[in-house]
């Protein structure tokens, strides 16, 4: 069951876009069309604002917390064409610490790369172009930039990485006895209908699978955690009020299942840190968790259909 423990009166002064927990659950970000940024403290049920940062000139669509092996640092990408990458540098003290600019159109989507690939952001644009930054200094002031181009027609509405403990598959081992290095591998979703896997190749960035089965523009992917289980899973949401969960064994073949047909466009999914719960949250103001049972058939065993307003977001648990 879910249980509300917590509601948090953000304070924005328009629609809350996304909100995220940090590593430890101790931090909650989020972003708002009033073009700000916020951070609070939630420790022990409580709700304290530690930051509210304005960097951006439009809506802040999506918030991405880095590793805290990295300190605290938190990604903002809006419509202005901008992602900002911003880091406590004292108590409570954030500032911008780097500015990307180079979309010619509202960026959609951000996210950070698994903490052993280093400090890795991927970021998704309705210029339909993906682009990764690198940050190569312990200053964190030099990144490096390389752009998939054309990586969906019309957009790119979301992206998220696969897990780095994903298992690779047979043909791409070096030897028979020594395993290469993990190949690093995201999933994108457009304005095309398609969810498309990427992996880096020899420095370039290269389309590996275009899964097809959304009749509609696809929303949001999530990569499931990797719990030690011989397959990957990828949930993906579409305007065509369908998730469908992509389950491959071998990295090469995807099969696709439909989760649910739900009453309105579904815009957000998530997985819990263990990958075996899916929430999902949809146009018609409901959440709700999904979880499979023993025979591979996904079963609702929550749903919540309290709207809430822009002026506060609730914080649950399973």
């Amino acid at each position: 069951m879910v249980s509300l423990i917590n509601t948090v009166h953000t304070g924005h002064e328009d629609m809350i876009h996304n909100a995220i927990l940090d590593y430890y659950g101790l931090h909650l970000a989020t972003c708002s069309s009033d073009g700000s940024v916020k951070i609070f403290d939630i420790r022990n049920g409580n709700q304290t604002i530690v930051a509210d940062l304005k960097g951006h000139q439009g809506p802040v669509w999506q918030v991405a917390w880095a590793h805290p092996k990295f300190g605290n640092i938190l990604a903002s990408c809006s419509y202005d064409r901008k992602v900002i990458v911003w880091k406590e540098n004292g108590a409570n003290e954030w500032a911008k610490i780097y500015e990307y600019g180079n979309h010619d159109s509202s960026v959609n989507s951000v996210a950070f790369a698994p903490a052993e690939y280093g400090l890795i952001l991927a970021c998704g644009s309705s210029d339909g172009c993906i682009s990764i930054l690198n940050c190569n200094s312990t200053m964190f002031d030099v990144w490096d930039c390389k752009k998939i181009p054309n990586a969906h027609t019309i957009g790119c509405n979301a992206v998220s990485w696969c897990p780095s403990t994903v298992p690779e598959p047979a043909f791409n081992q070096r030897s028979s006895t020594a395993r290469g290095p993990a190949v690093k591998r995201l999933v994108s979703g457009g304005c095309d209908n398609c969810v498309k896997i990427w992996h880096e190749d020899n420095d370039r960035w290269v389309e590996e699978h275009r899964l097809e089965a959304h009749s509609d523009w696809v929303r949001d992917v999530a990569w499931a955690p990797s719990i030690g289980l011989p397959r990957s899973q990828i949930a993906s949401a579409s305007q065509d009020r369908h998730v469908i969960i992509w389950n491959s064994s071998d990295l090469s073949t995807w099969t696709s299942t439909i989760l649910h047909t739900f009453d309105d466009v579904v815009w957000s999914v998530s997985w819990s840190m263990t990958g075996n719960i899916l929430a999902v949250a949809g146009g018609d103001n409901k959440l709700s968790l999904w979880k499979e049972n023993n025979e591979n058939q996904w079963t609702c065993i929550n749903e919540d259909a309290s709207s809430t307003s822009g002026q506060q977001l609730e914080q649950r648990t399973l």
